[in-house]
């Protein structure tokens, strides 16, 4: 084959006879770099992954085993059902969405099964760096590709978990790096003066509270039920629940004060903090009390969990144990966190007035 590739086919035997079929896939001949060894190395995997599943249709169809076929269904469609799955939880099924649509654009509406293949994918990843736009016709940021990208890429890997694909051929293709973020939190002192502040919703300043003294998300503060909080005399008082964004499960220790702040104990299937919904009005009523406290700070309900990782951090705990309280899958997500404290510390550093020696 030109241009220094070889072409790679599946030969199978079928009643004595021989049958080549092309895999539409290419090797460097002669490899020159990292970069095309690690290529051919995912390449040689991927064929061989499909030579296995030519061997199971074969013994299939030898044996009479009709399978399910999904190659016709609609990805979209697919897609479009698995995000709709995260509903309720407003972030992480707004990041879906979005990202559904971006495919929308890129490839249409219709796109088979048996299309998700990896120039596909590569020609989506393209599409998210070079032409995809918001709907202020700016070009995406480096986050927003990233989301978008790991969403299909998820979608993907549920289809073919699923066994509605073959191959979870986004596994081929590397993400967009994640940009670096401001995560706006509260200070201790800070954090002291907003629980001094009335509140004209005093269940959302409960809750808010709540979020900076456990890092507990308002998709999991809303829905969290007395059953959830429990006791034992080794442990003290613990929340277990399944996080709605991530479905991990948590086991997640609460202190004195955060105890304190829980409403009088109801039936263990009435929801701890009733009243408050999320809303544009929510985020209201969250600023002006932010403001009246004299905090000048942008500060939302997520806010509360920035807020908790900070403290711990600065207050001398180990990373690890801060990921494990957060329920974060990785630590890189972490050590996001560790960055804001190590920029307190330059802070701190700095304010020392300058001597002069002459």
């Amino acid at each position: 084959m030109e241009g220094g590739k070889t072409a790679l086919y599946l030969h199978t035997f079928i009643n004595g006879k021989r049958q080549r079929k092309s895999l539409e896939l290419t090797l460097y001949t002669n490899p020159e770099n990292t970069e095309q060894r690690r290529e051919n190395k995912m390449t040689l995997e991927l064929a061989e992954r499909m030579r296995a599943q030519a061997l199971i249709t074969l013994q299939d169809k030898k044996a009479g085993i009709n399978r399910k076929d999904h190659s016709k269904d609609n990805f979209v469609s697919y897609f479009e059902k698995k995000g709709l799955e995260r509903f309720n939880s407003s972030g992480n099924y707004g990041n879906w969405d979005g990202s559904m649509k971006q495919f929308i654009k890129c490839f249409g509406k219709i796109v088979s099964m048996e299309e998700v293949d990896l120039e596909l994918v590569r020609k989506f990843k393209n599409y998210l760096e070079f032409e995809a736009k918001t709907k202020h016709g700016t070009p995406l940021s480096q986050n927003s590709r990233h989301t978008y990208f790991n969403k299909f890429k998820a979608c993907v890997g549920l289809a073919f978990r699923e066994k509605v694909i073959k191959e979870n051929i986004a596994d081929y293709i590397d993400s967009f790096k994640q940009g670096e973020t401001h995560r706006e939190h509260l200070t201790f002192e800070e954090l002291e003066k907003l629980a001094k502040t009335p509140c004209t919703y005093p269940n959302l300043k409960h809750a808010f509270l709540f979020s900076c003294l456990t890092g507990m998300r308002w998709s999991d503060i809303n829905t969290l039920h007395w059953k959830q909080i429990r006791h034992s005399e080794s442990n003290g008082y613990e929340i277990v629940f399944k996080q709605q964004k991530t479905g991990g499960q948590e086991y997640l220790p609460i202190n004195d004060s955060a105890f304190d702040l829980l409403p009088e104990r109801g039936s263990d299937n009435d929801k701890v903090f009733v009243g408050i919904k999320y809303s544009a009005y929510l985020n209201v009523v969250l600023f002006r009390w932010v403001v009246s406290a004299g905090i000048t700070k942008h500060i939302t309900f997520h806010c509360g969990r920035h807020t908790h990782a900070v403290l711990l951090l600065t207050n001398g705990i180990d990373i690890y144990t801060v990921s494990k309280l957060l329920g974060h899958k990785s630590i890189t997500t972490t050590q996001i966190y560790a960055q804001i404290v190590d920029s307190k510390k330059v802070e701190a550093v700095n304010s020392i007035p300058r001597i002069n020696f002459s």
